[in-house]
């Protein structure tokens, strides 16, 4: 798939989000903006970054959630 049929969104969550919030915050991204997980990264100081795609949405409002 070409990148230019893909959209992406970067979040990034601070120091202390436990897995179980963490795993919450995806999962309401992936059920109601249709995101999926690109990549993940955890850095020592607990800062977790992770960037979903999805396919681009022809016209109407963007289906996502506020980072």
């Amino acid at each position: 798939m070409a990148d230019r049929e893909l959209e992406y969104q970067r979040l990034t969550m601070p120091p202390g989000t436990d897995r179980r919030t963490a795993v919450a915050i995806l999962t309401l991204h992936a059920e109601f903006g249709d995101w999926e997980l690109e990549r993940s990264r955890i850095y020592p100081d607990g800062t977790r970054r992770v960037v979903l795609r999805r396919r681009r949405r022809p016209g109407g409002l963007p289906g996502y959630l506020p980072t």
